[in-house]
């Protein structure tokens, strides 16, 4: 019989090996020992010491060089020989002196040459010794191991064993990350059970799934191998450290040589899992590095993947705004803004019920911590442009050296993005965020916390003019009042929030006027408008300040000073030439002697407003209010003033066929008393059941019913005017706002009367129109024009309307001011539509717009001076006769 060489591969029992081609690892064969039987291994009924038999046989030829000789094969199948470990050690006679096999009873029938008999004779000469020493098989003592092969409670075996490390055998290899191994969890009890090794994900090998084939995933085949061969029936250490969310343990499997985990990545034949990291802690920076150096030699499945990219540079800007928990606005040194992403973070989902309640404490939380502070930022990723979001960086933020996204996860203010495997834009320190995410659960910090956020409901005072008043009287008697600047409107207007009292306020900076911005892009600014605001935005959007509240104006602003880090902004703002002092307020104040020194250094220098600045000429303000009191008479007449009948309004609704105005008036039992209404209207029509009711029955015309604006979806009430009943729709109007929309029946729904109907508060809408003015109805070109201008000069502004006639249906006429604008009669909205082309004077005057002598005549010069410039209607010509 010829001598054969063959590495073992490993080992089925005491009597049998499975050997592998040493050239060739995929060919093997199987080869049992001749003449002998070994206790059998079984899941049930296992015969004693068939364990310890297999046991023997491992130690001693697994992953060895063997010599054998192929005796006979009976059944042509297996193969029955002899198997030589080295010059001292052959199979089966060592195993037999052991006690781990028997001779079997036929054993002298398989061959009766000459060689064979000598073999037996030495054969049972290696038996007797082993049961004359009662040894192994021929023991008194029962050697029977108990062995589990299931795990029925996951956490509670992790519970026990974590930290610990237990000694086991490497059952077989499923794929690279997956193993069956024996634990020994004692001398006489075993636990055999399916394990994924802790920090790698391997590609999957070829399986069958359903009777279907599924082949292997590029390099799965590879993996399978290079586990195999390294660990397959080896001793090993492992590490319990998890439970996998099938149950599986997830477990550090030690190599005698180290972690098989590291050696996989290192051949580039896995990729590192996150799932893990919690898990694994800092020896995840370990696997991290074995990962990273596979990538840079484009080793197994990095093969063609990218480059990994170059170190990132560092760059110094300030945080100036912050949108969100995870969304900050920077300004670097070029002043330009950019809103970055903090890496691999996310803030409270506004999806998610529970943690929604928590985004503005987490924003909060941020906002305290970083606002106008100078960071560190390193560019981790970009993210592309996706719909509903452009294109955005996604970055590591350093303050003081502490990094803000493992501060906000740490606190609960914050949880961690789960990346896609081959996305590579992701924190540094992705391991060290998922271990403070899972503490901060743990702990219930933050968000994670089982008890609801502390609700802050902030009041708005400025709504009305009535709940000012009242509010200033109680602020006027402290000073330095804590605030936090919430939206920059202009240069010298904010929205300010007061936390201790809940207030949510409108503040003016007393004594000065700063010129005024473009509210949108079809508005223009008044010149350095734009730089008053960009200054204000950079020094106080979202800042802590402190206030001194002095009075209140006529649409619910609050006066008075503003102090950014202990200094008067409306000071900065004229020394920088962004605002001119108003003589009368400042003398009032007490502060005239700084703000005019403040004004005359802008001055000195030329800068903003004074660009132009000539000493040598007078550059005396008018202040006049549009509540001073005018003549009420002819041109000629020299009757004494007449109070005159002022109201704050906004205008809801330009009719594009007319150029007629809805008007709301704003009040606390009007503009007040429908935002209650309207907030419960909406609560009330997205809850069940009023949000699944339609109307029972067709509508009819008159009827008043709750209908769906299509522009923002919200429910309003509404009059039906006309209804279609073959095309199921209405033509609707919206009675407190004043504009009209044909909907479909599905979009309506009935009102209750007693709770939201016209008896509870009648319509907000009035009718109302320009006074003395006339519009080119008859030419709709001209007519779009004005109506758009008309919506750009009031669109969101409250107004001043002075009542000039009241008709018996309601119909108000009247003139309309900007507040923040001063001049009198002649800086009307009324004015500045005529000065625009946009109106003429009107020819067919009523009896009581003839009596505004004065009126009229400071209109028909501004409508001249339209006209010689062509503006709007003039463009061509004189039009009055069309």
């Amino acid at each position: 019989m010829p001598v054969l060489q063959a590495k073992v591969k490993s080992i089925l029992s005491g009597d049998t090996l499975v050997l592998a081609n040493p050239n060739n690892p995929a060919l093997e064969r199987t080869l049992s020992l001749a003449y002998v039987s070994a206790p059998r291994m079984r899941r049930e009924g296992g015969e004693p010491f068939g364990f310890e038999s297999r046991e023997f046989l491992r130690q001693m030829t697994v992953g060895k060089i063997v010599r054998f000789k192929i005796l006979y094969n009976p059944t042509g199948k297996r193969e029955y020989g002899t198997v030589q470990v080295d010059a001292q050690t052959s199979l089966p006679e060592t195993a037999l002196a052991a006690g781990c096999l028997k001779l079997r009873d036929d054993a002298g029938r398989k061959d009766e040459s000459d060689e064979s008999k000598a073999l037996l004779e030495n054969l049972e000469a290696a038996q007797s010794k082993a049961k004359d020493a009662a040894k192994g098989v021929w023991s008194s003592k029962d050697a029977r191991i108990e062995t589990s092969y299931e795990v029925p409670d996951g956490p509670t075996f992790v519970e026990k064993w974590k930290g610990k490390s237990l000694p086991a055998i490497v059952e077989r290899v499923v794929t690279g990350d997956r193993m069956v191994v024996r634990l020994f969890v004692s001398g006489t009890k075993h636990v055999q059970t399916m394990v994924l090794v802790a920090g790698i994900r391997a590609p999957m090998t070829k399986r069958t799934i359903e009777g279907k084939e599924q082949p292997a995933e590029p390099f799965g085949t590879e993996a399978h191998r290079f586990v195999e061969e390294r660990m397959l029936q080896r001793k090993v250490q492992v590490e319990v450290v998890g439970v996998s969310p099938q149950g599986l343990l997830v477990c550090t499997v030690k190599h005698p040589n180290g972690n098989i985990a590291k050696f996989v990545l290192e051949a580039g034949l896995g990729r590192c899992t996150d799932f893990h990291s919690t898990m694994l802690g800092k020896e995840m920076s370990v696997l991290r590095q074995a990962e990273s150096q596979a990538k840079e030699k484009h080793l197994g499945v990095f093969r063609g993947a990218s480059k990994t990219k170059p170190g990132a540079t560092q760059t110094d800007e300030t945080i100036t705004r912050v949108q969100a928990a995870d969304t900050v606005y920077l300004r670097g040194r070029s002043g330009d803004e950019r809103r970055v992403k903090l890496s691999s973070i996310r803030q409270p989902k506004p999806t998610d019920p529970k943690q929604a309640p928590f985004q503005a404490e987490a924003k909060e939380f941020l906002r305290k911590k970083i606002i106008g502070k100078h960071a560190k930022v390193v560019v981790d990723g970009r993210k592309p442009a996706t719909e509903g979001f452009e294109e955005r960086d996604t970055v590591t933020l350093l303050v003081n050296n502490k990094n803000l996204a493992l501060q906000l996860v740490e606190a609960g203010w914050a949880s961690v993005i789960r990346h896609r495997k081959d996305d590579e834009d992701r924190s540094p320190i992705y391991d060290e965020l998922l271990a403070a995410e899972e503490a901060a659960q743990k702990d219930e910090k933050g968000m994670w916390s089982p008890k609801p956020p502390a609700a802050t409901n902030y009041q708005d005072y400025s709504e009305s003019l009535q709940k000012a008043k009242i509010q200033s009287s109680v602020l006027q008697r402290q000073k330095r009042i804590p605030a936090i600047v919430d939206f920059v409107k202009s240069g010298s207007r904010f929205t300010v929030l007061i936390p201790r009292e809940n207030a949510k306020l409108t503040f003016v900076l007393s004594c000065i006027r700063a010129p005024r911005s473009a509210r949108n892009a079809n508005e223009k600014a008044e010149p350095f408008g734009q730089e008053a605001h960009d200054l204000a935005n950079r020094r106080c959007m979202q800042r802590d300040v402190e206030i001194d509240v002095e009075a209140t104006d006529k649409v619910g602003g609050f006066i008075g000073t503003m102090y950014v880090n202990r200094e008067n902004f409306a000071r900065l703002l004229l020394e920088e030439g962004l605002a001119s002092v108003h003589a009368y307020s400042a003398e009032q104040s007490g502060n005239a002697n700084e703000l005019f020194t403040a004004e005359d250094k802008a001055k000195a220098a030329k800068k903003g407003i004074w660009h132009d600045y000539d000493p040598s000429i007078n550059d005396g303000v008018e202040n006049l209010s549009v509540a001073e009191p005018t003549t009420n008479g002819t041109s000629d007449s020299a009757s004494a003033p007449t109070k005159k009948d002022y109201r704050d309004v906004i205008v809801t609704h330009i009719d594009p066929a007319t150029a007629r105005l809805k008007l709301q008036l704003i009040g606390p039992t009007t503009s007040g008393a429908l935002a209650e209404l309207m907030s419960a209207f909406k609560t009330h029509h997205r809850s069940p059941p009023a949000s699944e009711k339609s109307l029972p029955n067709p509508p009819k015309a008159g009827d008043v019913v709750a209908a769906k604006f299509s522009v923002d979806g919200e429910w309003y009430r509404a009059r039906i005017r006309r209804n279609d009943r073959d095309a199921k729709k209405a033509d609707v109007l919206f009675i407190d706002y004043g504009n009209s929309e044909t909907l479909p029946w599905s979009e309506l729904r009935p009102l209750n009367p007693s709770q939201f109907g016209t008896q509870k508060l009648k319509s907000q809408a009035i009718d109302a129109g320009f006074s003395f003015l006339q519009f080119p109805t008859s030419i709709p070109n001209y007519l779009a024009d004005a109506c758009a201008f008309v919506e750009q000069v009031t669109a969101d502004r409250q107004l001043v309307g002075a009542v000039d006639f009241e008709e018996k249906d309601g119909t108000l006429w009247i003139t309309l001011f900007d507040a923040e604008k001063e001049g009198g009669e002649e800086a009307s909205i009324n004015s500045e539509v005529v000065g625009e082309g946009m109106a003429m004077v009107g020819r067919k005057l009523r009896g009581w717009e003839k009596a505004r002598g004065k009126v009229l005549e400071a209109l028909r010069k501004r409508e001249e001076g339209a006209r010689e410039k062509n503006l709007g209607m003039w463009e061509y010509g004189d039009i009055s006769e069309d």
